[in-house]
């Protein structure tokens, strides 16, 4: 049958339901998985917990400002070597912020009449118009923004798209590979890097035969059919052309590992360049002495809450007591902050058949998302005073050598972008996860209006910091306390939240 001239791999996560991501990680087993080039160790284990440092560190600046992903174009003729190639620059590079993405994803959705005639080995899928450029092009723009992306999903034995797609986000370096990757000026202008793979037409040729006739099944003479009729000159009229725009040449593709190591070489100094420090410690004095920000909304000091935070600020209070309360403090807040939610006026007819004007959510969706693992802590108050609310997780743990938060793992509900999301994380010092959960939100193309941060309890620095960074979305909390001490935790605080809920102290 005369399908795609190569089916490829794409290195992306999905989940039916909800996009769930062990960020970053491409699916090539023999790869290491290291946090960072300069840190192959993954795990640190101290006295009282392993840390695991393989996450993502942050792709912004304290000001929220991110740099763009690194594009890497890959072309060349069917069998030229592109996806060798491809796998063998991913381990050169040795770091796991790096995702392999195939043109054949964006094949079109063929007309009945262009089905027959794929059906009989007549359709020509070596010819420019069989892509999609337009959705390819606002693929890989998202990817360079650093937005997550639902990458379509090809059935090559039916010509046809999937219903379901495939989630991909987190990259720094996303290798985009195709036999027409240089064809469209948009695209091109896409790639920090424009690599064309060449081989000699003989050994493509044999390369093609060799695939064809023993993982394909097919016969010699289909093959030759195939490629005299549509790959040949596919590749003399567009592929071949395209040569003039690449920067890199590689003759003799997977096996030039000369060119694979200086396009890796190359790749790491631009990283270098776009690397974001997030400093914690500038996060804690950057905006000392500043009057609070009008995004900050704090639930109203009644006796009642003054009485909760001094049991719970209380080192001598038991798990039990420090839970229950906690539990209470909480639908409180949330109560408070729903109050901020937008909302229109709705006229209902009472029992006594009368009008009563009142008030009704009017926003699209409400959502939640908790950061772990003390934001997991809100979620029943959260579901004693919402109903059927959708919810998603965060983790993020801190790099124990380089103070940066790491993102680990995210699972965002389906269609997020329109909803309000209630953000949680039980307290916020220097604000430097909640700044890692909002950026995440932001890629997943969630309004940053429509962001509510909840916390018990918040430093100034933290409040700060959120505000600075993204000053659209609104701040929640019950307190905010004025001081950090050197380990930057809250003074006076409550402690560590997490370990007092959950009894690990």
């Amino acid at each position: 049958m005369n399908g795609p001239t190569k089916e490829r791999r794409l290195s992306s996560r999905s989940n039916s339901g909800e996009s769930e991501d062990k960020v970053g990680a491409t699916d090539l087993g023999r790869r290491k998985r290291n946090a960072s080039v300069s840190e192959p160790i993954s795990v640190i284990r101290t006295s009282k917990r392993t840390i695991y440092t393989a996450g993502r560190p942050p792709w912004y600046n304290e000001s929220g400002e991110m740099k763009e992903a690194f594009i890497i174009g890959l072309s060349g003729g069917s069998a030229s070597g592109k996806t060798t190639v491809a796998e063998k620059i991913i381990q050169a590079l040795d770091f796991p912020w790096v995702v392999l993405l195939s043109m054949d994803s964006f094949y079109k959705v063929l007309t009945h009449e262009q089905h027959e005639t794929a059906e009989r080995n007549e359709y020509n899928f070596d010819h420019v118009d069989a892509f999609d450029f337009d959705l390819c092009c606002e693929t890989l723009r998202k990817l360079k923004q650093g937005r997550s992306v639902e990458i379509p999903m090809y059935d090559f034995t039916t010509h046809s798209r999937k219903k379901q797609t495939k989630q991909l986000y987190g990259a720094n370096v996303v290798i985009f590979e195709g036999i027409m990757s240089f064809v469209r000026p948009e695209l091109r202008e896409l790639m920090d890097m424009k690599v064309f793979v060449d081989a000699d037409s003989d050994e493509r040729l044999a390369r093609r035969l060799r695939r064809d006739i023993t993982l394909r099944g097919r016969n010699l003479q289909g093959v030759l059919h195939q490629y005299n009729k549509f790959v040949k000159p596919a590749f003399e009229q567009f592929i071949e052309p395209t040569l003039q725009y690449a920067d890199i040449v590689v003759p003799r593709g997977g096996s030039n590992e000369v060119a694979i190591d200086l396009i890796a070489q190359h790749v790491h100094t631009q990283l270098e360049t776009r690397h974001n420090i997030l400093e914690i410690s500038n996060l804690a004095i950057a905006h000392t002495g500043q009057p609070l920000p009008s995004t900050l909304h704090v639930l109203g000091s009644s006796k009642q809450v003054q009485g909760i935070h001094t049991i719970l600020r209380n080192r001598d209070t038991n798990r039990d007591d420090f839970v229950f309360y906690s539990k209470r403090l909480l639908r409180l807040l949330f109560e408070f902050a729903l109050s901020l939610l937008p909302h229109q006026t709705h006229i209902v007819e009472t029992p006594q058949s009368t009008k009563y004007e009142g008030r009704k959510f009017s926003g699209t969706g409400l959502c939640g998302m908790s950061i772990l693992r003390a934001g997991e802590t809100m979620e029943p108050a959260l579901f004693s005073v919402t109903k059927d609310i959708r919810l998603g997780k965060i983790l993020i743990q801190t790099n124990a050598r380089t103070e940066e938060p790491e993102l680990h793992y995210i699972r965002v509900p389906r269609k997020i972008s329109e909803d309000h999301v209630i953000l949680m994380d039980a307290t916020v010092a220097t604000g430097a996860a909640a700044m890692m959960a909002i950026r995440v939100l932001l890629d997943h193309d969630v309004k940053e209006e429509n962001i509510l941060l909840v916390s018990l309890l918040m430093a100034e620095t933290g409040v700060h910091s959120v505000a600075y960074a993204f000053p659209k979305v609104q701040i929640v909390t019950t307190a905010v306390d004025t001081q950090l001490n050197e380990h930057y935790h809250i003074i006076p605080g409550f402690g560590n939240f997490g370990d007092r809920y959950f009894g690990t102290e």
